[in-house]
């Protein structure tokens, strides 16, 4: 029987077969450096010849001083933008419901969902120039109501804020349209009824269109949470510095330091491990979540 089903589809399957080596050769093969971690790595002996030390940088990740800070500072930026991720798109795809304009209402489409086409190497120096405390646009804005110039890519206090709605402003054009696609399954019948019983506008979106939604809200929110330990890589890559280390250093980027500057092979491997192996068991309990609360499933 399977033998049978395969002469049949093995056009198929040689359509995958592409696709197949690339997963082999770029997500399993290397997974082999995971033997890294548990190493005193030193590149020259290679993995197999390497000093192996089982838990030790396990151990000194545990024990290293900013860990604590390190975590605190991915699930602060990464929940903030998963929430902010949130209510952005919902409200301006209920908004843009509510507009009546095609030509005006595409018109907006396409300006709040361009942004995300842009890299981050491009919008941080967009952002470096326009946020200047001394020539930036903002802050000279500011300085025209008497507000003192504010740092916002060297404060502690204002970096992490910055990099949340930065990135909401990034992200929440794309986002609109799955709330927007979730809007035209609504039967119009429901509106029209709720109109001649004297519902508003307001009544109508509380009573109607958000409940609507709620399927789609709920499958958003129970998948983001594979990604709170994701607070964003390249954005505070092409952002931050030593003097927002405070408030901006992320497990990416503190793994990106130990290993390509300070050369800590082990310690970085082991810290990439640890969050691997987090967010996989998160990974696994959101789709548990979309599933019981959204029939949501992959397979």
């Amino acid at each position: 029987m399977i033998i049978k089903r395969f002469a049949k589809e093995w056009p198929l399957h040689l359509l995958l077969l592409p696709a197949i080596i690339l997963v082999i050769v770029f997500s399993y093969v290397p997974m082999a450096g995971i033997a890294i971690a548990f190493e005193k790595f030193i590149p020259s002996k290679g993995i197999f010849r390497s000093e192996w030390v089982g838990w030790a940088n396990f151990q000194y990740m545990l024990e290293y001083p900013g860990i604590g800070r390190i975590v605190y500072n991915t699930l602060f930026i990464a929940v903030m933008k998963i929430v902010g991720g949130l209510l952005v798109p919902i409200t301006i795809a209920i908004l843009l419901n509510e507009v009546r304009k095609e030509v005006f209402k595409r018109t907006v489409q396409t300006l709040v969902y361009l942004p995300h086409f842009l890299s981050w190497v491009l919008l941080g120096g967009i952002l470096v120039d326009i946020l200047s405390p001394s020539s930036g646009i903002v802050n000279r804005l500011l300085g025209t109501f008497g507000i003192e110039p504010v740092f916002f890519l060297g404060s502690n206090d204002w970096f992490p804020y910055t990099l949340v709605i930065s990135d909401i402003w990034k992200e929440f054009g794309f986002s609109t349209i799955v709330y927007l696609a979730a809007l035209t399954a609504i039967n119009p019948a429901l509106y029209e009824a709720a109109e001649v019983d004297g519902a508003g506008r307001l009544k109508m979106t509380w009573h109607i269109t958000l409940p609507g939604m709620l399927p789609i809200i709920v499958l958003m929110a129970t998948l983001s949470v594979g990604n709170i330990l994701n607070a964003g890589f390249e954005q505070i890559f092409n952002l931050y510095g030593p003097a927002v280390y405070e408030s901006g250093d992320i497990i990416d980027t503190f793994v990106y330091r130990m290993g390509f500057e300070q050369v800590h092979y082990g310690l970085a491997t082991a810290v990439g491990l640890l969050k691997s192996v987090v967010s996989l068991v998160l990974l696994s309990v959101s789709y548990g979540m979309a599933y019981r609360f959204a029939g949501y499933r992959i397979f």
